[in-house]
């Protein structure tokens, strides 16, 4: 376990915390990925146009807020959504982000005027 990095438990996740991790677009994408794969992904398998460093920076962010869970598996860093966690420290705040509409899928803006 000595190369498991460290997770805030339930009773220490902090709503502020957590919103400023998520106030980036890399992070929600990597856990809009996450809940859309069903299943944990390795820190390389991740669609993001970032640097390795800047990934590593926004998994340490996401997972200090206790969105996420890393672990190892032989070299590959692993990540899961603590959704289990999540919904019951704060009930919707998941699906109020990774919904298609949350995400701007599917969404038409009419620019057309009503008056």
């Amino acid at each position: 376990m000595g190369r498991t990095p460290p997770h805030p438990e339930v009773p220490q996740f902090d709503l502020q915390r957590i919103l400023e991790a998520l106030v980036d677009p890399v992070r929600r994408g990597i856990v809009t990925q996450l809940e859309a794969a069903g299943e944990d992904i390795r820190c390389g398998d991740f669609d993001m146009q970032v640097s390795k460093s800047t990934a590593t920076h926004h998994f340490k962010v996401l997972r200090e807020a206790g969105l996420i869970r890393q672990y190892y598996v032989g070299t590959s860093r692993m990540n899961a959504l603590r959704r289990a966690e999540m919904d019951e420290a704060f009930p919707g705040l998941l699906d109020a982000l990774t919904t298609p509409q949350a995400r701007g899928v599917g969404l038409a803006v009419s620019t057309r005027s009503t008056l």
